[in-house]
């Protein structure tokens, strides 16, 4: 359990750890103290509500280890001892990575986390979408038999359509290395990629047009950044089939809400499955959450309790190395000059 405590070394630690939490979740961290642990170092768990909290509260933290919290430029000028940040999960948008470099200070993301689970729930999202399941659910349970069945029509099928992946990381070849048990054919837009690794997956490189144009279902997977931040607004939905349903497990902003919301009410799109918001939690007066044509998930698409038990253990393993005087495994600002000097096993 995350308690607040005053983050000073004990006599004998090796060093401190700090968890800064921002969203009162308390979560769970035996995996990290039993990692930090064995270099007899410190773990401690902190509560913020701003930039002031956590310089205040992390003020003599080694390392920082943290999910949602915003590692801003004047947090990290404010945070003189902290050679390293771990961020939990892929993603690290709530960073300042070139404050980061600029100060010294290592970022270090989880990149192997959550493959598989992202992956088969961007295809229950599809399945839920394509099939209306959860639309039929409510109606069945509110003895509305015969509309059900009147709502049937429009449905497409699944097989023989064509899947487009808008990233083509991790996650994005993973769920195109699924797609064909559901006999789905897949188009992939992803200017980074590998091609080979892309062609590995089955999955077809075209233009961000083509794919907008050809796609029956469009899964978002790239991760946030400024180049991909509002990647589909009004002009993308304008490209895309009205039969389509837009399935995102990746990050809000990767989409233009507003621009979303008008496209499915004006019936541009068929619908969509949504696991994350622009803004988070989701205002309750959101339009989304009246439209029958749109399933909503409270951003959980990389939960299992198997894959976050392993995601603790290798933050831990991560903050750990770094206390040690190791360079950690996995580096998002390779250029970084570290405020100590750190060796490779």
């Amino acid at each position: 359990m995350t308690v607040n405590k005053k983050t000073s070394p004990t006599k004998g630690s090796r060093g401190i750890v700090v968890r800064v939490d921002t969203d009162g979740s308390r979560a769970p961290m035996a995996e990290e103290k039993e990692e930090i642990a064995k270099i007899n170092a410190e773990l401690i768990g902190v509560d913020c509500v701003s930039e002031d909290d956590i310089i205040a509260k992390a003020q003599n933290a080694d390392v920082i280890i943290t999910g949602l919290g915003t590692m801003s430029q004047r947090v990290m000028e404010g945070l003189p001892r902290c050679k390293a940040i771990v961020r939990y999960g892929i993603g690290y948008d709530n960073i300042d990575v070139p404050a980061a470099t600029d100060n010294h200070i290592i970022v270090i993301n989880i990149p192997d986390f959550c493959f598989e689970e992202v992956a088969n729930h961007t295809l229950a999202l599809l399945l839920v979408c394509a099939k209306k399941i959860v639309w039929f659910n409510n109606l069945v349970k509110q003895g509305r038999w015969a509309e059900a069945h009147r709502s049937l029509v429009p449905m497409g099928q699944i097989h023989g359509q064509t899947l487009g992946i808008i990233g083509c990381g991790n996650i994005g070849r993973t769920i195109a290395r699924k797609a064909p048990f559901l006999k789905l054919k897949v188009l992939g837009y992803d200017p980074y990629v590998d091609k080979a690794l892309a062609a590995e997956s089955g999955i077809k490189l075209v233009s961000l047009p083509e794919l907008l144009k050809e796609s029956d279902y469009i899964s978002l997977n790239p991760i946030l950044n400024q180049e991909t931040r509002h990647l589909v607004g009004e002009k993308e939905f304008h490209q895309m089939k009205p039969s389509v349903y837009l399935i995102n497990t990746a990050r809000g902003p990767v989409v233009d809400e507003p621009a979303l919301i008008k496209a499915l009410q004006e019936k541009r799109i068929a619908g969509a499955g949504l696991d994350v918001f622009e803004k988070e939690p989701i205002d309750p007066q959101n339009p989304l959450l009246k439209m029958d044509n749109v399933v909503v998930m409270p951003h959980t698409a990389s939960y299992s309790d198997v894959a976050f038990a392993l995601l603790r253990r290798t933050v831990g393993q991560e903050a750990a190395r770094v206390v040690s005087g190791y360079w950690p495994k996995s580096v998002v600002n390779k250029g970084v000059q570290p405020k100590v000097k750190l060796s490779k096993e």
